[in-house]
């Protein structure tokens, strides 16, 4: 096998959670490009609509399927659509993700519930729910967890999101303990730790960071609109056929600074 045939999804098909923008679309457009057809979740329809135009205008067949995956009952009926639109999920990526700032003393339990509710419990059901239908069954499978370098150590002073930091790192170990049960199986299970970029979610407390977070990062600058395509294209691909289990932080060396 070629090094190029390595990295094509030709066939394969993809659902990527949160895609309707940000990270999520950035990820969908790198596996759509290299041949996947891809079905993107998220809340909102007429954000959803507009990724799928996007894609559309690359070529890329996409497929949406509005949905709170928040609400775990939820989940039968996404997979269901989109084995029925393009077949078995080949690719899964749980991007989707939320996040809550509040002082640890006065963190309020609805905004806890919140923030494990999508973070880890919609990710493990949706997990459970591909595996068993699509991946077990066919004995192959590529998953991809969106953790973050969140969930890789404390918060600086200025950040109070300890729900948001303790979900990724259970992503993080979730990631591990799955691939060493599903390994058997075939199905590779490792996990994205994005550092800054810029997004919805983010811009808030980038507004009042951003310097500080980039002087102290090796490569000098946050993440930006192509800097995942190549690490879930990787993950997602035949490229990692003997890697499971591992997370790769994507965060211009701040992690290790």
């Amino acid at each position: 096998m070629n090094v190029k045939s390595l990295f094509d999804l030709s066939g394969k098909v993809a659902l990527v959670t949160g895609g309707s923008r940000g990270l999520g679309l950035q990820m969908a457009e790198a596996l759509g490009e290299a041949g996947a057809r891809v079905a993107l979740t998220a809340r909102k329809q007429v954000a959803l609509d507009q990724a799928v135009a996007h894609l559309g205008g690359k070529g890329i067949e996409a497929l949406a399927v509005p949905a709170d995956l928040s609400q775990i009952a939820t989940i039968p009926a996404v997979v269901e659509q989109v084995v029925s639109r393009f077949g078995p999920i080949d690719v899964l990526v749980n991007n989707a993700g939320t996040t809550w700032g509040a002082p640890a003393e006065e963190y309020p339990a609805h905004g806890w519930r919140k923030v494990m509710g999508l973070n880890i419990d919609a990710l493990f059901f949706l997990s459970q729910e591909v595996g068993r239908r699509c991946m077990i069954p066919r004995r192959s499978g590529k998953i991809v967890n969106i953790a973050s370098v969140a969930g890789l150590s404390g918060n600086p002073p200025e950040m109070t999101t300890i729900a948001y930091n303790t979900s990724k790192g259970a992503a993080v170990n979730l990631t591990r303990a799955l691939a060493a049960e599903w390994g058997r199986y075939g199905i590779n299970v490792n996990a994205i730790c994005p550092g800054f970029f810029p997004s919805k979610m983010s811009q808030g407390l980038l507004d009042r960071i951003e310097a500080s977070v980039v002087a102290r990062t090796p490569l000098g600058r946050l993440g930006g609109e192509h800097d995942l395509k190549g690490v879930v294209l990787f993950l997602a691909s035949e490229a990692s056929r003997h890697v499971t289990g591992q997370y790769l932080a994507v965060d211009g060396g701040a992690s290790i600074s």
